[in-house]
């Protein structure tokens, strides 16, 4: 099923979103204005868009793999959660950066990627004093002979 998003962008000066190589889940997104951040600074940085996402689904907004290679920075959060509620005219979406060196991010340049996703269903908990599954062999045990 296909779903429809509308999108406004605060600036011209960034490209229209567009899936990563024409066929990937990610969607890039790119920085809206020049950015100079020092080492141990944090800033919001802003992506020149809000969307208006279908009922049901939220954005998960993530680093691309080459962001702290390229411009030395970290999201802070380390995933960005936007939900269908924010979708106003001025709820432009930022990346949360922290910088660990002196960096120079540009109009256009980009940083970071989102893919939406359905809401997680409810969720019942019901206690038990046992699984009855197989041990796996503890945390951090997989694939260990």
């Amino acid at each position: 099923m296909t779903e429809t998003i509308k999108i406004k962008y605060f600036t011209d000066k960034i490209e229209k979103l567009a899936y990563i190589g024409g066929k990937s889940d990610w969607i890039d997104l790119r920085c809206a204005e020049e950015i100079q951040m020092k080492a141990g600074e944090f800033k919001l940085i802003p992506l020149g868009v809000a969307m208006e996402l279908p009922k049901g689904y939220e954005a998960h907004v993530v680093p691309r793999s080459s962001t702290y290679k390229n411009y030395g920075i970290i999201q802070t959060n380390h995933m960005g959660i936007i939900d269908e509620t924010y979708c106003g005219d001025n709820d432009q979406w930022f990346m949360a950066a922290y910088a660990l060196r002196d960096t120079e991010i540009h109009v256009n340049d980009r940083i970071c990627q989102f893919r939406i996703m359905e809401h997680q269903p409810a969720l019942v908990f019901e206690e038990t004093g046992e699984l009855g599954n197989a041990d796996r062999g503890g945390h951090g045990s997989t694939g260990k002979a």
